[in-house]
C-alpha cells in the first residue's frame, strides 16, 4: 500500500508529521478514510478520535481532536485541529473535574451565544469521555 504525507497540527503544537499509510477522520458528514491519492477535498471536523495508521495491519495512533478542518490534496493530508489529545495521554479524573466545571460554568449562564458555547463545551467534553 502507497504512503502518503500526514500533518496533524494544534495551536500547541505539531503533533505527527509522517509519512503514513491510512487515517480516519470524524468529519462532521461522517467519518472518512484517507488512503494515498485520494481525491482533493475539505472537512470539518466534529469531536472525535482520528486513527493513524503508520503500518499496513498495524495498530492505529489514536488522538482525540475537539474540531477544526482537514484538507485532502495532492500534498496529502493536514489536519488543523482546535486542541488534539493523545489518547495516551488522557486522565479520566482530568476529565471528570473538567466535565464538572464546564457544567457549573454552562448553568451560569442564561439562554443566548454565551451559553450556547458552554454547553458546546460540556458536549465536547463528554464526547471525549464516551471514547474512553
Amino acid at each position: 500500500m502507497d504512503s502518503f504525507p500526514f500533518e496533524l497540527v494544534s495551536p500547541e503544537k505539531l503533533l505527527i508529521s509522517e509519512d503514513v499509510q491510512h487515517v480516519v477522520v470524524p468529519g462532521v458528514e461522517g467519518e472518512f478514510g484517507v488512503l494515498a491519492h485520494h481525491a482533493p477535498f475539505m472537512s470539518t471536523l466534529r469531536p472525535g478520535i482520528v486513527q493513524v495508521y503508520k503500518t499496513e495491519g498495524g495498530a492505529p495512533e489514536r488522538l482525540f481532536v475537539r474540531g477544526g478542518f482537514a484538507d485532502v490534496n495532492p500534498k496529502g493530508l493536514t489536519i488543523l485541529a482546535d486542541e488534539a489529545i493523545p489518547m495516551s495521554e488522557l486522565d479520566a479524573g482530568k476529565l471528570e473535574a473538567a466535565i464538572a466545571s464546564a457544567e457549573s460554568a454552562a448553568s451560569a449562564f442564561e439562554d443566548g451565544p454565551l451559553k450556547i458555547k458552554a454547553q458546546s463545551e460540556v458536549d465536547q467534553l463528554k464526547a471525549l469521555r464516551a471514547t474512553l
